[in-house]
């Protein structure tokens, strides 16, 4: 273990991406003084090795095209790790603009419904909207696929074709 804190944080970002918050609660755990923590942590920002920006920008990324979470708990998420919503939430848009939030949220049905499939009932419309929703997407839009996904396959009604 470095004896330094500065050496010790710059190991810790040298293995993932970290918050600044997250860097200073290790450091201190490491039983480095306050002083030297806040130090080191300033040290780290000005060489820019330390950037809550690019930090919620990785998780953001992460969440929408590994996890294919929705940009409401992506954001719930990154601010968890102790980056200030503001910074959080302009990070999520960014990524989400980039990434297309429809097709993360495709992508997040197609774990549990096949490509093409069809909602078949109101159960299987409820318990995939619940997951959705739980996931950080937009009920809204939820609502939409999943009607979209509905309509599209749904059976000819019987009346229509009687005539």
């Amino acid at each position: 273990m470095p004896s330094d804190p500065y050496a010790a944080g710059l190991a810790m970002l040298a293995r993932c991406e970290l918050s600044t918050a997250e860097v200073v609660e290790r450091l201190r755990r490491r039983g480095f003084a306050p002083g030297d923590v806040e130090a080191a942590v300033e040290r780290l920002r000005d060489e820019h090795a330390l950037d809550d920006h690019r930090t919620a920008t990785v998780h953001a990324r992460r969440s929408a095209r590994i996890r294919r979470r929705g940009p409401l708990r992506a954001e719930r998420e990154i601010a968890a790790l102790g980056i200030s919503p503001a910074v959080a939430g302009a990070a999520v848009a960014e990524v989400y603009a980039e990434e297309g939030a429809q097709t993360v949220l495709e992508r997040a049905l197609a774990r549990r419904l096949a490509e093409g499939a069809p909602v078949e009932s109101r159960a299987q419309f409820a318990r995939l909207y619940r997951y959705l929703v739980r996931q950080g997407f937009d009920p809204p839009a939820v609502s939409a696929t999943l009607r979209a996904r509905a309509a599209t396959h749904a059976p000819p009604d019987p009346d229509e074709t009687a005539s």
